[in-house]
């Protein structure tokens, strides 16, 4: 799943980076909404409330039957929705970090324990919320909060091998990870009516996180309230421009290798019908292989079929959104999409032996970024090829995806957050090509926050503590709750000798976002460096809640818990 939180900053004596990762269920009109409004409202979402929201459909079904029950049929249908409806239960040994997880049910709801045999410190359960992934196509991830804060569950059910495995990227773990924040990038592309995070933070959001489990009617067709309230049309998707129909499928099925939301906007603002680009733009590598699970709309585009076609050919050529053709007839039912272009007399000649069109020229492909899963190529190749491994040595020249109309000037802005994400994953040459194109839209907005937060980064990673300095300060003024910039210029007053003011910067950081044990840890040891050992556990005890497993902060408590209490950064 990609994400836009940029969250790298310098290391330190106090600073450890981390990395994390990164139904029956029906549409429903807007008059199902405005009945179910006390439900709904400002109390907090039950589980029959949201059951009865999602299986009462009766109201839309009066005048969409046919479309209704066609739907619930659909992966995009069962999306999201909550933990304790069609459960998937099991349990999973990692053997990398010996930890044991098991998802059960019990009275009536679903919980995920841990525990490790040989470390009786390491055992207990979360409550499961919700859950993100049909389980029937991918997979599906669980959902869990503390505190308000809603995490990722550490194991994912991957449902083409049928097999509970650790979240992606988490395989050679060795700490169960238990603090891998639900972003809203994630949420939003799994359910419907996404309530924003709480200013400041990034995986606090209202109760509850979603009102409609699943992806609603209104997702692709706009607003009902007028449809309901005054017989208005729905937003006529045929009638808007190619591109803007084809952004409505792009917004979720659409990951690039990287994403740079525009100022002041979220991609989760984005509503049907508008322009997605002026809420989040993507780049891709210049000269890469394939094989993300979400980049169907990348590989079509490059497709011979789409090329020809231009606008003729969308995303609904082949796919109707309503509907999913059962197993035994897709042979036929994408033969046929095939053929509305090619014709029964290309048939005749080309393969008349196979009629499977897609197992030749669409086949399964393992991808990279999520274990256990396969994606269909969208290349749609004449002879089909294997993509790459992933370990083939790449050109790291970003270009914008979709590729502008001649004559359309990227925006420097763009370019240098985009570049700013790589250097940020450890590709040194991409912090210079950031830093000019910083520089460039640092002259066109002098009060963009996230552009002076990336100068500032650039500047600590050359060694200029006091460029940086003003940089983030900057930041900071425009935008107090710029977690990046505070984190980092905690850095600078420590190394400084400035522990009382580090201390203050990352206190407000770890207050929104208490999930990220690194400056719990800085805040720690900025107190221990003082002398004051209490303050210094309160917050060792703070990461240790969210972060159970962190073999640092489990180190440094027992210090802190011993007759004479010391701090060390080294795991014992």
């Amino acid at each position: 799943m990609g994400s836009f939180y940029k969250g790298a900053v310098i290391r330190s004596l106090f600073y450890l980076r981390e990395q994390f990762h990164r139904v029956g269920t029906v549409a429903l009109c807007l008059w199902l909404v405005v009945a179910l409004q006390a439900a709904l409202g400002a109390a907090a979402l039950g589980q029959s409330s949201l059951t009865q929201f999602e299986r009462d459909y009766g109201k839309c079904a009066m005048c969409h039957a046919t479309l209704v029950d066609s739907y619930s049929k659909t992966a995009m249908a069962h999306a999201s929705g909550l933990a304790s409806d069609s459960p998937i239960t099991g349990s999973f040994y990692h053997p990398q970090s010996r930890v044991k997880y098991e998802v059960y049910g019990r009275d009536g709801k679903l919980w995920l324990s841990f525990s490790r045999a040989e470390d009786p410190k390491l055992e207990g359960k979360r409550e499961l919320l919700y859950y993100i992934g049909s389980g029937t196509l991918k997979g599906r991830t669980y959902l869990f909060s503390q505190d308000g804060f809603l995490f990722e569950s550490p194991i994912n059910w991957y449902a083409q091998q049928r097999v509970w495995d650790m979240t992606p990227n988490y395989g050679a773990t060795r700490e169960a990870p238990l603090n891998l924040p639900a972003f809203p990038e994630c949420l939003n592309c799994h359910s419907s009516g996404m309530q924003a995070p709480i200013a400041g933070t990034a995986n606090h959001y209202p109760i509850p996180p979603f009102t409609h489990a699943g992806i609603s009617c209104e997702r692709c067709h706009g607003d009902a309230a007028n449809h309901v309230a005054r017989g208005e049309k729905m937003l006529q998707i045929s009638r808007l421009p190619v591109e803007r129909q084809e952004q409505i499928c792009m917004q979720c099925h659409l990951e690039g290798d990287v994403a740079v939301e525009r100022p002041h906007q979220h991609a989760y603002n984005f509503h049907a019908g508008q322009n997605l680009l002026d809420f989040v733009r993507y780049f891709v590598f210049a000269d890469k292989g394939e094989g993300r699970a979400v980049s169907q709309f990348e590989a079509l585009a490059q497709s011979a079929c789409k090329r020809a076609s231009r606008d003729k050919m969308t995303c609904t050529t082949c796919h109707d959104p309503h509907f999913t053709p059962e197993a035994s007839k897709k042979v036929e039912y994408f033969r046929a999409k095939c053929l509305n272009c090619h014709g029964e007399q290309f048939a005749e000649k080309h393969h008349p032996e196979s009629r499977d069109c897609v197992s030749c020229h669409m086949p399964s492909l393992a991808t990279k970024d999520i274990s256990h899963t396969q994606a269909t190529d969208h290349r749609i190749l004449r002879v089909a090829s294997a993509h790459t491994d992933g370990t083939q040595t790449l050109e790291m020249t970003l270009r914008p995806f979709p590729e502008r109309k001649a004559g359309a000037e990227d925006d420097p802005r763009d370019l240098g957050l985009a570049y700013e994400t790589l250097a940020e994953r450890g590709d040194a040459t991409a912090a210079t090509k950031a830093d000019s194109f910083l520089q460039l839209a640092l002259q066109r907005d002098k009060t963009d926050a996230p552009v002076l937060a990336a100068l500032g980064y650039d500047a600590q990673l050359r060694g200029d503590a006091a460029k940086a300095r003003e940089y983030y300060e900057e930041a900071l003024h425009y935008d107090e709750d710029s977690a990046e910039a505070a984190t980092n210029l905690g850095v600078i007053e420590a190394r400084e000798g400035r522990l009382r003011d580090s201390v203050a910067l990352w206190t407000k950081v770890f207050e929104l976002s208490p999930w990220r044990s690194s400056v719990g840890i800085n805040i720690a040891m900025g107190y221990c460096a003082a002398e004051r050992y209490d303050r210094a556990k309160f917050y060792v005890e703070r990461v240790l809640e969210f972060n159970p497993d962190f073999g640092l902060g489990r180190s440094l408590l027992s210090q802190l818990n011993s007759a004479s209490p010391s701090c060390s950064l080294e795991r014992k």
